[in-house]
Order: structure tokens, then sequence, then C-alpha cells
């Protein structure tokens, strides 16, 4: 560089897909250095080799980029005087060789995009390499299985002249422009879909904007890249992607589970309320009773609900309808059946402990709300499970907390409730055990269905 310093060059774009410089030179020719696509550089009309040898070096480049190598052809030559723009230089110049560079995908490339399909995400390679290039990745990866799988990669120039009717029903593209990559994104969009697009280029940048999550790469992806994504990789890893996938489904599921039990256990009460006159229980439960149950079912159980584990198989099954609401597919019914469970057995535990001259609205609260701690038992994916221990425990630490009102004189005198013997505890026993067996029953269907 000190002994041909650059004077200008001609940066590389996606419609040139080449770039060439200008140096000054001790003996006085101004050297002209060009680096492109071997489809854009081995040109007569760049090169002034002979026809032979640019087919020679055509045919090695997609020998080479059939192999998974990106290819560069590499040119120079000398002009007298300084060019006004570093493009109009580059005719007449000699092909100096072809650059091979190995860029494999990653060794676990293939399990991620396995887990994408499983989990119902579709993936598509959009790149600017040579169409052999992406075709040998795709290849190597899994995305495409066919040995003559030339038909299902398609290339830029193809989507510019319109030879591809539905940009969705391709999962390789080769030789796209910034553009292209838009339309492509905005072809999937058009579907409905949910789309995330992940990139680390200056060409990414609008189909990043456009999608719905844009994703850029943190370690090797351009400033403009991070710019214009939702989201950074730190680690520029696809499977992290993926277990981001995983953590957002355990999310959504536990926010599903905490509202169907949040609900059923309020629908419950006011259920108790209204229809507890109704059959003799003259004033059903006092308000300290109604808001200590509201503190110890939504409280400590209805955080720990939160730190539940992924469900099994959650990454096998097709994601939920954009236009599905949170409590869609299913929820409201399993909200309302678990309402009517709690509150029915709640109500006729009480009614059986006023027919034996028991303190039936000491029951009454009791089994209302070990009801519906039996319905956040209910309600796990697996019952007996080592995993989130908070949630046992804060529905014991519940349990305790309810029996201090029946039993510590100060909270007696305060909630207005009596202490039960044995047989009014085995009536509310029996109403958790009930509101136990009915979240299991309508634990399945409160998974989201699956798409059609």
């Amino acid at each position: 560089m000190r002994e041909r310093p650059r004077t200008d060059e001609s940066p590389f774009d996606s419609l040139r897909q080449r770039m060439s410089t200008l140096h000054t030179t001790p003996s006085g020719p101004i050297l002209v250095c060009l680096k492109g696509a071997p489809e854009m550089v081995l040109q007569t009309t760049v090169l002034a080799d002979t026809t032979d040898l640019l087919r020679g070096a055509r045919q090695e480049a997609t020998l080479l980029a059939a192999r998974g190598y990106r290819v560069l052809a590499v040119a120079s030559g000398t002009r007298d005087a300084l060019p006004r723009h570093p493009a109009e230089a580059e005719s007449g110049l000699r092909l100096l060789g072809l650059v091979a560079i190995s860029d494999p995908p990653k060794p676990h490339a293939s399990a991620t995009l396995a887990a994408c399909r499983e989990a119902g995400v579709t993936p598509v390679l959009i790149t600017g390499d040579h169409p052999a290039t992406a075709r040998a990745i795709a290849k190597r990866v899994g995305l495409l299985h066919d040995d003559q799988a030339q038909e299902h990669v398609v290339t830029g120039p193809d989507v510019a002249a319109g030879r591809v009717t539905d940009l969705t029903a391709v999962r390789v593209f080769a030789r796209t422009t910034p553009q292209q990559k838009l339309a492509i994104v905005e072809a999937w969009r058009s579907r409905g879909e949910i789309t995330a697009m992940t990139g680390d280029g200056v060409n990414d940048g609008p189909a990043l904007k456009q999608a719905d999550i844009g994703v850029a790469m943190g370690r090797r992806g351009t400033e403009v890249a991070r710019q214009a994504a939702d989201l950074v990789l730190t680690d520029d890893e696809l499977a992290t992607v993926v277990t981001a996938v995983e953590e957002g489904r355990r999310v959504y599921d536990n926010i599903r589970r905490f509202l169907v039990y949040g609900l059923a256990g309020g629908t419950a009460e006011i259920l108790v309320m209204v229809a507890g006159p109704l059959l003799g229980l003259t004033l059903p439960l006092r308000a300290g009773q109604i808001l200590w149950i509201n503190l110890l079912t939504h409280g400590l159980t209805g955080v720990a609900m939160g730190a539940e584990p992924v469900v099994p198989g959650a990454m096998h099954r097709p994601p939920r309808p954009p236009g599905q609401q949170i409590l869609g597919g299913g929820a409201w019914h399993r909200l309302l059946f678990l309402a009517a469970v709690v509150a029915a057995s709640s109500i006729g535990a009480g009614v059986v402990a006023k027919h034996w001259g028991l303190p039936w609205q000491s029951v009454l609260f009791l089994a209302l709300l070990t009801g519906q701690l039996g319905v956040v038992l209910g309600l796990r994916t697996r019952l007996l499970t080592r995993q989130n221990l908070f949630l046992p425990l804060s529905v014991l630490a519940s349990v305790l907390l309810a029996g201090a009102a029946l039993y510590v004189p100060f909270l007696r005198s305060v909630l207005e409730t009596e202490p039960l013997g044995w047989t009014g505890v085995g009536l509310a026993a029996a109403a958790a055990v009930t509101g136990c067996a009915a979240a299991r029953l309508s634990r399945a269907a409160l998974r989201t269905p699956p798409r059609r």
C-alpha cells in the first residue's frame, strides 16, 4: 500500500457485484484492481483474456461453488491516466485467478434446522452467493434433499424477470438484491405468517426492518444491520433463536395456564356468592374471607406458576394461529368448566356442613380455597416432578395459612371464622381433590391446538 497507494475506488454493490480500486505506481501507470462475482467479472467486456481462458475459469468457478466455496474472481490492469471514475477502468483487464473462500455451516446447523421444522418454523435460505454455493450449503444442512435440486434454487434474476409466481414456495434464493429480500419477507407476511429475518450485512437492513422480528448478528453483524433489527444475537448462533422460540412457548403456556386458573377461581367465587343464598347459605362468605382466599390463591401460587418448565413436546407442535386470542383454542371452555366444578364442590361442602350442623361458612371458606389450590396443582403438565419445587411449596404454604385463618385466634377474629373438626376438614379436602381431578381432565385442552 505504501508503494501503490489507493487513490479512488468503486465500492461493491448488489447490482454490479464487483468492486474496483485505483492505485498510483512508482513507474507512473495507474494500477486497476478488480474483484467480484465470477459471472460479473469473467466477461469479455471486462477482461481482455481469450475466450477459452474465460470459459475454463467459469467452469472452475462453478465447480468450486458446487463444493460449497464462496468464489471471487480477481483481475488487474493498468491505465496511462487516472479516469474520472474507477468504474470507467473496468475493461481490458487481465484475470489473475479465482479465490475460493471456505465458510462451512456450523456443525449443529442441520440439527437446528430440523428443530425449526419440528416446531412448525419454515426455514428459508436467502443469500447473495452463487447458486451452486447456495445449493451445496442447503443440501449440506438438510434444507434441500433432492440430488437434482437445481430447480429448487431461485436466483435474483429469476425473481426480477417474474419467473417465480409464488415466492413462499421457494426455500433457497441466491444472488438476491436487498429489494428482493424485502419482497420475499413481504410475500410471507401477505400470507398472514409471522416472519423472522436474520442477517448481518448492510444489504439485509431493509428486510430486517420489514420482518416481524429482525434478528441481527452481534459479532460479525454491521452497525446498519444491528440498528435495523429488533434483536441482536450476541453469540451469532441460529440455535439461540430456536431456544428463544422454546422459551417463548413456555412463557405463553404459563400465561394461559395462570389466566385460566385465576379467572376460574374468581368466577367460582362469584358463582358461590350468587348461588349460595339460593341453596340456603344466606351469606356464603364475608369480605375478609374473600380477600384472604384471593391473597393465598393468586399470590405465592400465581408467581410460582410463572416458573413452570416448558411443556414436553412444545417444540413438536405447530405455532398457534396469529389471530388467536390468548384465551382462544378452548381455554374459555376449560375456564368455565373449572369454575363450575370448584363452585359446585364448594357449595356442596357448605350445604352438607349446614345439614350436619357444622360451621358451614368456615367449611365453605376452606373448601373454596383448597379447591382452587387443587386446580393449580392439576394444571401442571407433570403432577409429580422435581422441577419448579416452588409451586408445591407455595401451595403448602397457602394451605398452612388457610389453616391459620381457622385456628389462630387473631385471624379467626379478623376473618370471622370458626375452627373445624376432622369432618369439616374432610369436606374441604374433597373439594380440593375434585378441583385437582377436574384440572387434570381439562389440562390437555389448554395446549395450543394444531394449526390447520
